[in-house]
């Protein structure tokens, strides 16, 4: 079995001292009790955080405190790629990552980051929560990543510094800001930006150094980065709606008993309902603080962007398996 393992030593050692500690208790019994180590990107103003603390206090409770789950957020222990390759290698026990970035370990999550794939939030969770989600969350296992269950992060759109986005022809020369997965970077090129992949931390700076004329993004990641900042247009094309995805390595999932993997499982699954309802109420409240940061909401005409980026789908579709899961979502 081919496992995509790409581990940075130099980051490694960067981070030594908080590695060690991992390895060594990240899935370790004390007194009886388990803890699994979560590390994840996002502040903890973040709604998928406030989804993932509800994970942890059911699993407690569940398992009568025999089973934790500490939380590492806001990239304490690396960027989405790095995390999951601890996961790979058995130093962390889990991680929340955009799907997109799943699909530089498993390729079947490639299909979550097709442009207007999906046609509204409903449509979205109908797929993910019934037989393409169950397939897309098991690929991982393959290469020591299994899924557990999906999180909303909401559509994401473009945002820019200078230049409006009206319609796909203003992304023409635009260095776009796109997560570090060849799907991302292939629908801002199509739609006539130049795709620029770059780790989320490190955005802002390169957006007030003009590294970068703008990114792509929910509206909670746009108002939690403090992107509104620098940024003052958001256009509202929806390009995409690209999960989160909860997963747990399987070096740690093998070590749990079938009632903890019940446990856990459960505690995931249950957290979701709690999490897509944190999305819709930070959505809310995000909408008015960027509006008294005088921030250009652009509500442009879709179609042209729809159109433009079906060169991205129909290319997918030449892959037979790919074609049967874009099929399969089409037709919820």
């Amino acid at each position: 079995m081919h496992i995509r393992v790409h581990l940075s030593l130099k980051k490694v050692a960067k981070k030594l001292s908080i590695f060690m500690v991992v390895i060594l208790c990240s899935c370790s019994s004390f007194q009886d009790t388990k803890v699994l180590y979560f590390a994840h990107s996002l502040p903890t103003t973040h709604p998928v955080h406030m989804g993932i603390l509800d994970m942890q206090k059911f699993l407690e409770e569940k398992s009568g405190g025999s089973l934790k789950i500490k939380i590492f957020p806001d990239g304490q222990l690396g960027t989405e790629r790095e995390v999951l390759e601890l996961l790979q290698i058995g130093s962390v026990a889990m991680t929340k990552v955009s799907a997109a970035s799943m699909s530089n370990f498993a390729p079947e999550y490639q299909v979550t980051s097709i442009p207007y794939l999906f046609r509204d939030s409903d449509h979205l969770f109908k797929a993910l929560e019934g037989e393409v989600g169950k397939q897309l969350l098991a690929s991982g296992s393959e290469y020591l990543l299994r899924g557990l269950c999906f999180y909303d992060a909401g559509s994401r759109s473009f945002y820019t510094k200078e230049k409006p986005v009206n319609d796909p022809k203003d992304l023409d020369g635009l260095k776009i800001r796109v997560m570090n997965d060849q799907m991302s970077v292939n629908m801002v090129n199509t739609l006539g930006g130049s795709a620029t992949p770059m780790a989320y931390g490190e955005l802002y700076t390169a957006l007030q150094q003009n590294v970068v004329d703008g990114a792509e993004n929910n509206i909670p990641s746009f108002v939690t980065s403090n992107h509104y900042e620098v940024c003052k247009n958001y256009t509202f094309d929806q390009h995409t709606m690209v999960p989160d995805v909860v997963v747990v390595g399987t070096k740690f999932w093998d070590l749990l008993t079938d009632t903890e993997k019940k446990w856990l499982q459960e505690a995931a699954d249950e957290s979701v309902q709690k999490q897509k309802q944190y999305w819709r109420e930070t959505v809310k409240k995000n909408m008015e603080v960027l509006k008294k940061a005088n921030v250009k909401f652009i509500y442009p005409d879709k179609t042209q962007f729809v159109a433009k980026s079906e060169a991205v789908m129909k290319e997918m579709m030449k892959d037979p398996e790919m074609k049967k899961l874009i099929e399969k979502i089409k037709s919820y």
